[in-house]
């Protein structure tokens, strides 16, 4: 589904050349369930970037499944995050004026074609995530974990082909962070395909295929 061919990022801060991703190769086959790891600086960032069509690489290849990214032009590429690619962030970044149901429905406002029974579909993850009893509630009457099962939910809306999380519990306590993590494998189970970045080697572990990020390339990788 995703392949990333000798992909390099390079950024420019005052006059110098800054390498963030230097020559990675990466193949994530649909349905897959990855964590991608490693210290600061090490990628895993641009990485996730990169892979959601926020930022581009400097050189090489990223096909997305029929679609080589390289040559997708800025309306082209919003289309293609909006309806294929699902984000999650540390953050939630709920809108707080609105309610449960109307946050999840946000990526409506960016569909560039009428989508049919999405209201009715909205219900049904809300009711999925447990969270039947709060659509009417704004975020900050939810819990943390609440409001990231919200933004789970507003992910899922559009029926993505690639999930990207980037350190989904990294507001969370154990606890609700183990109640999250169990609603990914659940996802992934059902056949979502689902790329998780994180900084917790517990979380990491989670994931059937672990990929560890090092000086902008893949140090170590788990699967096939």
């Amino acid at each position: 589904m995703i392949n990333l061919q000798d992909i390099t990022r390079t950024y420019s801060v005052e006059g110098q050349h800054i390498p963030a991703l230097a020559g990675l190769d990466l193949q994530i086959g649909r349905g897959e369930h990855l964590a991608i790891t490693g210290a600061s600086g090490s990628g895993k960032s641009t990485l996730l970037n990169i892979l959601g069509c926020l930022d581009r690489p400097s050189t090489g290849r990223y096909r997305f499944e029929e679609a080589d990214v390289s040559t997708l032009d800025d309306d082209a590429l919003s289309e293609l995050r909006n309806r294929r690619i699902g984000f999650v962030f540390q953050s939630f970044h709920l809108l707080s004026r609105l309610s449960v149901l109307e946050n999840v429905l946000l990526p409506l406002r960016y569909c560039l074609h009428p989508v049919s029974g999405v209201e009715a579909y909205a219900r049904e993850l809300l009711e999925r995530v447990g969270l039947a009893d709060r659509m009417a509630h704004r975020p900050q009457q939810l819990s943390g974990g609440q409001q990231q099962r919200a933004a789970i939910a507003r992910a899922l809306l559009l029926k993505p082909t690639l999930l990207l999380a980037d350190e989904p519990t990294g507001n969370l306590d154990s606890k609700t962070a183990a109640d999250v993590l169990g609603l990914f494998a659940e996802l992934h189970r059902d056949g979502q395909t689902v790329v998780l970045v994180t900084h917790d080697p517990d979380v990491a572990e989670r994931a059937p295929r672990q990929v560890r990020m090092r000086d902008g390339r893949v140090d170590h990788d788990s699967g096939p």
